[in-house]
């Protein structure tokens, strides 16, 4: 064989060795791609617990606003407005991270309007959820002014939060419920806002700082 025949033979051998790696090299997904996938599997991986909790906090949270948006019209004091607009801030926040929690998983949404009125839930009445505030407290609530409308929103606000501490601990005992990263990291997240604002108004309770001189 010649020289030239033989350097072709070569090439033609690493050719046909190096065809098949290109191809599974090509065919080997992205690291992006890989990650996408990891994300997918693990938002496939989730309880009915796990539903029913993101709905039922979306609803609880709603009520809340409804009590915090009462502070400017209802002669709050300074303090208690400042508090009772933290309080919008982060329910708002939690609201939008659990609506998107149950949209990524094809999960129906509650909407919840600038008002606090909720659309799109059901099997969620405020009466069955721990620390909900029943209509007859929502209207002494709303008919306060000044002082004593300060005092019942700190006492309602207490018990509205520790029944969300109730649904959180609820969720965390279902057995399979509460596992996923992204379900921990927001249930764990409520749990500890919500005990730090109980610490913060059972303060302000016991100091009566919206009294006034």
């Amino acid at each position: 064989m010649t020289r030239t025949g033989i350097l072709l033979t070569g090439m033609l051998a690493v050719a046909a060795c190096a065809g098949p790696a290109r191809e599974a090299e090509t065919a080997s997904p992205t690291p992006a791609l890989e990650r996408a996938a990891r994300a997918d599997s693990v938002r496939r991986h989730y309880t009915r617990a796990d539903v029913d909790f993101m709905t039922g906090m979306i609803v609880h949270h709603a009520q809340a606003l409804v009590m915090a948006g009462m502070a400017p019209s209802h002669g709050a004091s300074e303090p208690l407005r400042t508090l009772a607009a933290r309080i919008i801030n982060g329910q708002n926040d939690e609201i939008a991270l659990m609506q998107r929690w149950l949209r990524d998983r094809g999960e129906p949404v509650p909407e919840v309007d600038e008002a606090g009125r909720v659309s799109g839930h059901a099997g969620h009445a405020p009466g069955t959820m721990a620390g909900m505030l029943t209509p007859e407290q929502m209207r002494r609530l709303d008919a306060a002014r000044g002082g004593e409308w300060d005092r019942l929103f700190l006492t309602y606000m207490i018990q509205h939060h520790q029944g969300a501490l109730v649904m959180v601990d609820e969720l965390f005992a279902t057995h399979g419920a509460g596992q996923g990263d992204e379900t921990f990291r927001i249930a764990s997240g409520i749990g500890a806002d919500q005990a730090t604002e109980i610490d913060r108004m059972q303060r302000m309770l016991e100091e009566r700082i919206f009294d006034e001189p």
